[in-house]
């Protein structure tokens, strides 16, 4: 289930396999689906030198990953920058997403609300980790709190039993993502470094050149929030 939060001033139509219903601001826009997946891509890209998720391909890419890799309904978080529509995508906008990624997460969690049995958390800058790593990481985790590993290293996605929601944003910071509480709390670290690097990309490619995709409004600030932390 996605639901509008306070954080949520824009929406677009939801995945689901009946058509959502819509309100005006303030109503909900509902999505029942077993396994919701959530694409954090708030942050300003500061060190980037623009919006990560106005890197052309790089938000299909995420959500191509969620959605073939299982996930029933996808949703994103946008802050900084808004991209053009993408179909069957909805659009959580977190007013607040300067003060950090944990306010992004709790926008995103909020909106999914509890309809959902399971989150998967992914982030917008890590290009490679494909459908096979959610795919695999779903699989494995079941119902219990888990994570994508690749040679050890902690990455995404990070999958969200509905037990965990509510503690999870009882715990989250506006600084931190979930990093703290998963840290805390034992989760299933799921080895997915024979599928793809999972490394975040802060920087572009020397030489790259990237026009930015066109974008419905763009904050001017210099602030990221740490899409890496989730």
């Amino acid at each position: 289930m996605i639901k509008s939060s306070q954080e949520s001033s824009h929406r677009s139509p939801a995945l689901g396999s009946r058509p959502p219903s819509t309100s005006s601001a303030g109503g909900t826009i509902v999505v029942v689906a077993e396994t919701v997946g959530l694409v954090l891509a708030a942050g300003a890209g500061s060190r980037y030198g623009m919006p990560k998720i106005l890197v052309p391909g790089w938000l299909a890419r995420a959500v191509g990953a969620l959605r073939e890799g299982g996930c029933s309904a996808v949703g994103v978080v946008t802050g900084a920058a808004r991209p053009p529509h993408l179909a069957g995508v909805d659009v959580i906008h977190c007013a607040g997403w300067e003060r950090g990624i944990g306010a992004s997460l709790r926008a995103g969690l909020t909106a999914v609300g509890d309809g959902a049995a399971r989150v998967v958390v992914h982030v917008v800058d890590c290009p490679d980790v494909g459908p096979e790593v959610v795919d695999r990481v779903l699989t494995v985790a079941g119902d219990r709190l888990a994570r994508a590993v690749f040679d050890t290293r902690p990455g995404h996605p990070v999958v969200l039993p509905r037990l965990y929601l509510a503690p999870l944003l009882a715990a989250l910071t506006d600084v931190d993502g979930a990093g703290p509480y998963l840290r805390e709390h034992a989760y299933l670290a799921v080895e997915c470094g024979d599928l793809a690097s999972g490394r975040d990309i802060d920087i572009p490619p020397v030489g790259a050149v990237h026009r930015p995709h066109d974008a419905t409004a763009v904050a001017q600030s210099d602030v990221e929030g740490d899409e890496r932390r989730a």
